[in-house]
């Protein structure tokens, strides 16, 4: 379970930062992976509207927002915290909700399907220095679409008037406890998911695959990751190319150790995609091994029939 913090204040440890601590910190005291983001001090130039996420599927400017695209395609909740200025997020986190354009188009252009984007939750916590009765509606509406473009469903904001002095969110009543309560509410359905790892010699290929079927499929049961003893530096393009043919989208996927995979708790069971003799255990998780043809040098039609095997496999899952 990784939770995902974006926080757009320019205050470094400001009233935001504060809220945005106490959930991540609640999520990270019941087992999730939590990660929080200083958005406001990263190097994310605006959208130049230059129309190529829309044509290719990627934005082409290099940059910080490049470290994030894998990062909300990897979380299981994204948390938006902002500020209110003139009744709508921060410049600095408006700019990383633009650049998402490029997820937008994935999704709504390119017709592809984010394995998590099913199971993905968003939520949005701000706070405004005046009591005006619309000082959330404009930031709502953005958080909302923003999360659709992430492909993260909306499950409500908690907002907080008149924090505008240093510390004052401190002095709230409920604030950092409803954070806290919210997080625990978000994550606990999610944390006791059982744990798949799917292991393969590079992690390129055959792992990949299953772990984004499974998602598809039981990601709101089992939590499916995948590494390799040898983790190459890119996945395969042919197997992109055969699980976009599915509508399944693969972007923004790297390979990994099994060191890796494991920083944040052992699974509850390992699958062996394509090393069965060389594979390592793990002492006191069950394993299986799945025969699996190598696609390595094969062509596409070759990587359609893996692909069907293996989802064949997904699918007589028990577990």
């Amino acid at each position: 379970m990784f939770v995902l913090g974006l926080q757009g204040s320019p205050r470094t440890k400001g009233n935001t930062s504060i809220l945005l601590s106490a959930f991540l910190n609640a999520a990270a005291d019941i087992g999730a992976q939590t990660k929080y983001l200083d958005v406001a001090h990263m190097a994310i130039a605006p959208c130049k509207e230059c129309g190529i996420c829309e044509k290719q599927g990627f934005c082409p400017i290099d940059d910080d927002m490049q470290q994030i695209y894998p990062l909300l395609r990897s979380a299981d909740l994204v948390v938006m915290a902002t500020p209110i200025f003139f009744y709508g997020a921060t410049a600095q986190i408006k700019a990383l909700i633009d650049r998402s354009q490029a997820l937008w188009a994935r999704k709504y252009i390119h017709k592809l399907n984010d394995p998590r984007g099913n199971w993905r939750h968003g939520f949005l916590l701000s706070l405004g220095a005046t009591k005006g009765k619309d000082l959330f509606e404009g930031v709502s509406l953005t958080a909302k679409y923003f999360f659709d473009a992430v492909g993260a469903h909306f499950k409500g904001s908690l907002t907080y008037r008149q924090i505008e002095e240093p510390g004052d969110i401190r002095q709230h009543p409920t604030a950092l406890a409803d954070a806290s309560k919210k997080a625990r509410a978000l994550v606990i359905p999610s944390i006791n998911r059982k744990k798949i790892l799917f292991i393969g010699t590079g992690n390129t290929c055959r792992s990949q695959m299953a772990t984004a079927l499974t998602q598809c499929c039981f990601g709101d049961r089992i939590e499916a990751e995948s590494a390799g003893i040898r983790p190459a530096e890119e996945i395969n393009p042919l197997m992109v190319e055969a699980m976009e043919e599915r509508g399944i989208d693969m972007a923004f996927r790297r390979p990994k150790s099994i060191e890796q995979a494991i920083r944040y708790g052992k699974p509850d069971l390992v699958i062996s995609v394509a090393c069965a003799e060389t594979c390592p255990t793990l002492p006191g998780v069950p394993y299986q091994h799945w025969s699996a043809p190598d696609p390595a040098g094969k062509p596409l039609e070759t990587m359609r029939r893996i692909t069907d095997e293996i989802e064949e496999k997904i699918k007589r899952l028990d577990f």
